[in-house]
């Protein structure tokens, strides 16, 4: 049966690559047959490379192929391939086969990204890139579907949240060489630090709470230093890992207890309703707080601040108050106020920032939200579909990271019950409500977002350094998208008959009661007409996945790491009065050790990036020629952003480096 492969020079060779995932080798008996563009084939190859254990996991095996097995062939259009059940490991995913005729040097490439079923003849064609509707392997790609829709099913881990993967498919569990196993990663940066000391008792003084870092492992946090500072406090709603809450004021709320001659000594000469006509005034309102279960024994605040641009250009806080409803017992907090009342009071407002950052910003609209886009693109998507090619780096790790990191991080009596004001209930809560009221064609659409929130002109609040460079890579990101969705989609007829892509996008905007993602504002409620509704809904996804990810992850240890600066917990309770409090009363407030000592080791791990940059993919997943050179043009333009970005920061102060392409990965992977 076939041949195996002699030491006989041979005209043409085949390369299998098989993937580096968890169970991917196999010991099977692997046969191919090669077709030509005008009808011919060659007989049944046998791949077996004498004396040699061939199809190892991340490996790739050359073959040359038997002269006896050919006939003069002309382009390799398609290959056949199958295995049978035989050897102890018959599971076997192939990342992709390469036939090289080296008579003309001619190199086909057959995309494959399958797990390879015993006994089925697979026909994969010449770059492996078509729409449902061109294929000629209807009943193969049907399968193939099938398979995955009884791998990738949804689940609701907790009542109201996003949807999630049920069961952690082998296909996505993390190689080996993998190294962001959190658990062992605690272990070995506690054990190369100096602080493992560092496990009971209070705080005596601010200063003993900076002593503890080391610069081996844990660096002083650039917070540590301006954590007090009024204008570090404007940066960090602008230039930090929560920056989408602000907005421009256009009208004093009746709720915020200010007055014109409290705020006078921060107005600069100006009036109040002279600064909002200059569109200098700015609100950050966490009204969606109210009411959210806190841990027993814990209160989050539910605040609002004011803040202006003074004649520097610089943004500083004018105006704190802890909760929504005016009383004696909820005073607004001014910068004249005692200096540690003060200060007690931007900790508390950060307090709650903070718990909106790691629910929302962070895990709920990036980390859950794109994990059951994930599962919806597996499940109707086939590997063949240019929309999945265009995707799949952009969803690697990610539903390895949520469920191998979430199990640890946001379990009962995990990270976020320890560190958080919250816990995991309040949590949860609070996702369920940003999820209710999140709009991808808005929220997830930043030119839309800033619009919104009155931003979107860069002369209004000068300093937003993540607006004014996150929307660079949006526009990239778009002008791509756009490029790649026109090459395959030249007509209406094409997307209307693509039925792939339309059960794709229904499924999206299903609810989730219904089974299906329940994004809101997908375009005309999933049905796609034309290309731009396409490229919104693919352009958000890569964005969400990159950009906003990066944004919101990699500051982590910098912020939170010195409590003080930005506290994910804040013991005992919020000041009711605006009588002086001393260091004392500040020190009670913050975690004890072992809890800060919690919070530096996973804010590190959290920070750290181990993937490639943008653009430059893990796997590459387009082989189409026309598809890689507008890759080649994304890395071009991103090239261009990094540099124009490095310019920006060397009069930034403090830099912002957390969008720089060269550091934004294509994934959520950590």
């Amino acid at each position: 049966m076939g041949a195996c492969f002699s030491r006989i020079r041979s005209d043409y060779v085949v390369y299998v690559r098989t993937g580096d995932r968890r169970n991917a080798g196999t010991d099977a008996n692997v046969t191919i047959i090669l077709h030509d563009d005008v009808g011919h084939s060659t007989g049944e190859i046998t791949l077996d490379n004498f004396l040699r254990n061939d199809f190892e996991r991340g490996k790739q095996d050359k073959f040359d192929v038997p002269r006896s097995k050919l006939r003069p062939l002309g382009k390799i259009t398609k290959i056949e391939f199958w295995r049978d059940d035989a050897g102890i490991g018959s599971d076997w995913y192939v990342e992709r086969i390469l036939v090289e005729n080296r008579l003309t040097n001619d190199i086909f490439v057959f995309p494959i990204f399958r797990w390879i079923k015993a006994g089925y003849h697979y026909m994969i064609k010449h770059l492996d890139t078509s729409l449902p509707q061109s294929d000629d392997y209807h009943e193969q790609r049907k399968m193939e579907l099938e398979d995955k829709r009884k791998i990738y099913k949804y689940a609701q881990k907790a009542p109201g949240m996003p949807v999630q993967i049920s069961k952690m498919p082998p296909d996505e569990q993390f190689s080996f060489d993998y190294k962001w196993d959190i658990v062992t990663t605690k272990v070995q940066l506690l054990a190369t630090s100096k602080i493992v000391k560092l496990t009971a008792g209070e705080w005596e003084s601010l200063a003993h709470l900076k002593n503890i870092y080391t610069q081996n492992v844990f660096h002083l946090p650039k917070g540590a230093d301006r954590w007090s500072n009024d204008l570090y406090f404007g940066l960090q709603r602008i230039a930090s890992l929560n920056h989408s809450i602000i907005k421009l004021c256009t009208a004093i709320p009746e709720k915020l207890a200010v007055t014109e001659e409290m705020l006078k000594p921060f107005l600069e000469g100006n009036t109040l309703e002279g600064l909002l006509k200059e569109k200098r005034l700015f609100i950050c309102d966490l009204e969606i707080l109210e009411g959210l279960s806190c841990k027993p024994g814990f209160t989050l605040c539910v605040p609002i601040g004011l803040f202006m641009i003074n004649k520097n250009k610089q943004l500083r806080p004018i105006a704190i108050q802890l909760f929504q409803k005016p009383g004696p017992d909820n005073p607004v907090f001014l910068p004249t106020d005692h200096p540690n009342t003060w200060v007690l009071a931007k900790m508390w407002y950060n307090n709650a920032d903070a718990a909106y950052h790691q629910s929302l910003t962070h895990l709920g609209l990036t980390h859950l939200l794109m994990e059951g886009v994930t599962v919806a693109t597996h499940r109707n998507l086939s590997q063949s579909h240019p929309v999945f090619k265009f995707l799949a780096p952009h969803f690697l790790y990610l539903i390895a990271i949520n469920t191998r990191g979430l199990e640890i991080l946001v379990s009962e009596g995990g990270w976020v019950d320890k560190v958080m004001n919250t816990g995991i209930k309040g949590m949860f809560e609070l996702i369920q409500r940003g999820i209710e009221s999140w709009h991808l064609d808005v929220d997830g659409t930043l030119p839309e977002d800033l619009k919104r929130r009155g931003l979107d002109d860069p002369n209004v609040l000068p300093g937003y350094h993540f607006r004014d460079d996150a929307i660079l890579l949006y526009h990239a990101i778009q002008k791509y998208t756009s490029k790649y969705v026109a090459l395959y989609y030249d007509t209406p007829e094409k997307i209307n008959g693509d039925w792939e892509l339309q059960n794709w996008g229904k499924e999206l905007a299903l609810s989730r009661e219904q089974g299906g993602v329940g994004l809101l504002g997908i375009p005309n409620d999933g049905t796609f007409k034309t290309n731009d509704d396409i490229s919104k809904v693919l352009t958000c996804i890569v964005y969400t996945c990159s950009v906003s990810h990066a944004s919101t992850n990699f500051p982590q240890y910098e912020e939170y790491a010195f409590t003080p600066n930005y506290p994910g917990m804040m013991r005992g309770e919020p000041p009711r009065s605006k009588e002086a409090v001393d260091e004392r009363r500040i020190l009670a407030s913050l975690p004890d050790k072992p809890t800060t000592l919690d919070i530096m080791v996973v804010t590190k791990i959290l920070s750290g990036r181990g993937t490639k940059s943008l653009g430059d993919f893990e796997v590459q997943y387009v082989f189409d020629p026309k598809a890689r050179d507008l890759v080649d043009e994304f890395r071009l333009e991103l090239r261009q952003i990094s540099k124009t970005i490095k310019e920006r920061n060397e009069s930034r102060n403090p830099p912002y480096i957390y969008l720089d392409p060269e550091i934004v990965p294509n994934s959520i992977s950590i």
